[in-house]
């Protein structure tokens, strides 16, 4: 067996790289990173990303992880101080820096979720709130159409898409999808199940496009669930932790689920973490049996201390409220450049703090537009369960030449392939 140390990893050789992920990880993924120019990440530091060829690209992608940049020091320094002292815990002794991180998330919690499990994944979240609503008796899961909540078989249950269920079925029994937004066709279904049915939904629908629920749709949601003592699971592992301009979408309607699902902004950016926070009584099984539900790395210090440092740096940088302030900027300006290329072929521009979505009327000019984009320095995110929808998830540590850059990047790239799209229309559309 032959050992390849890090001096060898060869960062700076793309085809290399390239071929390492063909013989190893996916061909169809080297495949895809071709599509989108042959680059390879090597740094990262703020709202940007370097090349193994020194270009930066301005980081509006990575699926909602990095609302607080990349590598943000406040993380970083938690991290380092812990790798240096206890990485890994036994899982026999109490461990310090689990016990401090679910203090400091349940005090960010809605009112009422004081219970944490900590897992590694969003669709180790979602499994967790699946048995925890299991532990109650309620054994028929209910999720919205065009929802995404994980690959795994549990997660993969709820996730709205048949491109992604359909070579793993069957899959969990008793699953059932209504139309998202839509309180009557959930509480139709409630009422042939009372007692037995767990939702899950989220605030915003991330990889749906960018979907917005009517207003009051959370707060039905909630008095449907309780009326007919359904499991209430809110999956804001993309949304939650400022995303939304808010800590949590469940703070725009005041509303406490039964579990509560936080993820990927969680670890800071630089370690993987997910939770579940709950209500002692949807809880109480795991608080009783503290082996009913485990996980090795569950919990580990390293990525307990990603958690602390990345709810400090959120609040300490006032990033919440930056969200809620320059995802209001981005919008309005994201909307006016793309609609003045692309006229009637963009059906909607949409978004909610720092989840935006540019959806198109017709396919093509999404993927389109994202590629152009990373040849114009800057990365953006396609929506899985959406090909007309081009998605930003920006960082809120954008500064004002950061957001410059965007907007000269976006007029660019609309520039460039509007035109495609529009071959009779003249004027802005083509040559603005």
């Amino acid at each position: 067996m032959t050992t390849t140390t890090a001096p060898d990893v060869p960062v700076h050789d793309p085809d290399r790289v390239g071929q390492l992920y063909r013989a190893h990880l996916s061909k169809g993924r080297a495949t895809l990173g071709e599509l989108f120019g042959g680059h390879v990440e090597t740094d990262s530091e703020g709202a940007w990303i370097t090349t193994h060829d020194g270009r930066r690209f301005l980081n509006c992608g990575s699926y909602g992880v990095l609302i607080a940049g990349a590598r943000h020091p406040v993380v970083v320094r938690h991290v380092t101080e812990q790798l240096h002292r206890h990485p890994v815990a036994s899982r026999v002794f109490l461990e310090p820096q689990a016990a401090l991180a679910a203090e400091a998330l349940a005090a960010r919690a809605p009112e009422g979720l004081e219970r944490v499990h900590f897992a590694g994944s969003g669709a180790e979240a979602v499994e967790t709130a699946i048995k925890l609503a299991r532990t109650l008796g309620k054994d028929r899961l209910i999720a919205t159409d065009g929802g995404y909540h994980g690959k795994t078989m549990g997660a993969l249950s709820l996730t709205g898409k048949d491109l992604f269920q359909a070579p793993f079925r069957p899959l969990l029994p008793g699953a059932h999808h209504v139309p998202y937004g839509d309180a009557e066709a959930l509480e139709e279904l409630l009422r042939t199940m009372p007692g037995r049915a767990c939702f899950v939904v989220e605030p915003v629908q991330g990889e749906a496009g960018v979907v917005l629920p009517p207003p009051g749709y959370l707060r039905a949601v909630q008095e449907l669930c309780r009326a007919y003592d359904a499991f209430f699971v809110l999956d804001e592992i993309q949304t939650g932790l400022g995303r939304l301009g808010s800590w949590w979408g469940a703070d725009e309607e005041a509303i406490t689920p039964d579990a509560l699902l936080a993820g990927k902004a969680l670890g800071g950016g630089v370690l993987p973490v997910s939770a579940v926070v709950a209500t002692p009584r949807a809880y109480r099984a795991f608080d009783k049996d503290p082996f009913l539900h485990t996980s090795t790395f569950s919990g580990t210090p390293l990525a307990m201390a990603a958690v602390r440092g990345a709810l400090a740096a959120i609040e300490q940088d006032g990033l919440v409220g930056r969200a809620r302030e320059l995802g209001a900027e981005l919008l309005t300006t994201v909307r006016s450049i793309v609609t003045r290329h692309y006229g009637p072929v963009v059906r909607e521009v949409r978004g909610k703090g720092l989840l935006i979505g540019v959806e198109f009327a017709v396919p093509g000019p999404a993927g389109d537009l994202l590629i152009e984009l990373i040849q114009h320095g800057v990365i953006a995110n396609h929506s899985l369960n959406s090909h007309l929808v081009l998605r930003l998830t920006p960082p809120a540590v954008l500064t004002a030449a950061d957001t410059r850059y965007l907007y000269e990047a976006l007029e660019r790239a609309c520039r460039a392939q509007a035109a495609r799209y529009l071959p009779t229309l003249e004027g802005d559309s083509a040559h603005a």
